[in-house]
C-alpha cells in the first residue's frame, strides 16, 4: 500500500513560491562585477573586480533622476556602487 496523498511517482505537485530577498540579506554576484566610485555611468571604475559567488552587503540604495537604482555595496575590503 502507498500513501494516497502522493501523485504517481511520489513527486510534490506544489511548486515552491517565489522567495524575495529580505532587507539585510546579502546579494550574490553571478559574475565578476566592476564597482564604480560613484553612482553615475561616467564614474571611474575601482581598480579591482568584486568576486563572483561572493556576497555583497548593501550599504545604501539611491535612485537617479532617470529612475535607475544604484546600490552602494561592500564585499570584503572593496566598497563601491553597482547599477541595479
Amino acid at each position: 500500500m502507498a500513501p494516497i496523498a502522493l501523485p504517481a511517482g511520489g513527486a510534490d505537485r506544489d511548486q515552491p513560491g517565489l522567495r524575495r530577498r529580505r532587507t539585510g540579506e546579502p546579494l550574490l554576484a553571478t559574475a565578476p562585477q566592476q564597482l564604480q566610485i560613484s553612482p553615475h555611468h561616467q564614474a571611474p571604475l575601482l581598480g579591482a573586480d568584486a568576486d563572483a559567488g561572493m556576497p555583497y552587503e548593501i550599504l545604501q540604495t539611491w535612485f537617479s533622476s532617470e529612475g535607475e537604482r544604484w546600490c552602494r555595496v561592500r564585499q570584503g575590503s572593496l566598497r563601491g556602487w553597482l547599477l541595479g
